[in-house]
């Protein structure tokens, strides 16, 4: 499998869902807010900024999990931009502190959200390649998780969630 395939799975979903839930307008923002949010809930779960407490981070899986909540809102946003020429994952494997990769996540995703350009697309896949090799995680990983989570989304569509 490869991202191409990943955009064609999640322009399935979002077009489920468009009409599952009689989508009429513009949501980029909203996708764009989604996926702020979702990148801060990776960020609790590995709690590599709570230097207050001694809690260790949450399990590789749920770790997994949230970071592929962003990835399904990241193609999204591509898609809805039509910035769908991606064609390989993008590693990058650069030891970096956890906390100082999440700032700068954060802001690629806002600065996209600000001024939606290719550059600043690809701008976040970058960090998100970043985040992946940081917590260890191969393309392999995030398919295997992408697609576990995708029929997992279509499923919360069909029971109202």
């Amino acid at each position: 499998m490869n991202i191409q395939q990943l955009f064609m799975m999640q322009k399935e979903l979002d077009d489920f869902i468009e009409q599952t839930q009689n989508i009429q307008q513009d949501v980029f923002q909203e996708k764009g807010l989604a996926l702020m949010v979702e990148l801060a809930e990776l960020a609790n779960e590995t709690r590599c900024f709570k230097f207050w407490s001694t809690k260790g981070p949450s399990a590789r899986e749920v770790i997994l999990e949230e970071y592929v909540d962003s990835i399904h809102f990241i193609l999204s946003l591509g898609l809805l931009k039509n910035y769908t020429t991606i064609e390989k994952w993008p590693v990058i494997e650069e030891q970096r502190h956890l906390t100082a990769t999440f700032l700068e996540t954060q802001g690629a995703i806002l600065a996209f959200i600000q001024q939606p350009t290719e550059d600043r697309y690809l701008a976040i896949w970058q960090c998100y390649g970043l985040l992946a090799y940081n917590l260890g995680f191969t393309f392999e990983d995030v398919v295997r998780a992408y697609i576990e989570k995708n029929e997992e989304n279509y499923n919360r569509q069909r029971t109202g969630y």
